[in-house]
């Protein structure tokens, strides 16, 4: 297995969790505070959102790379 066959599989792959999820998301440290013996920090949920046109993308041009390493 080459090199570009890898990289369409994983565009393909990539491609289809981003249409079937829609997004992925993340927990972020924001603050982080030492007072004495007391430690606090706030985490934040972020939520990034894939584009369906991005998704589409991935999974055509995954395609594309399929194909032209069947044909050399």
């Amino acid at each position: 297995m080459n090199a570009q066959k890898i990289v369409a599989i994983l565009l393909i792959a990539g491609g289809l969790a981003g249409l079937a999820y829609g997004g992925f998301s993340y927990t972020k440290e924001t603050h982080h505070a030492d007072v004495g013996p007391l430690h606090m920090t706030v985490a934040e949920k972020e939520h990034v959102n894939v584009p369906v046109w991005a998704g589409i993308g991935a999974v055509l041009l995954g395609g594309i790379l399929l194909a032209m390493g069947r044909k050399s």
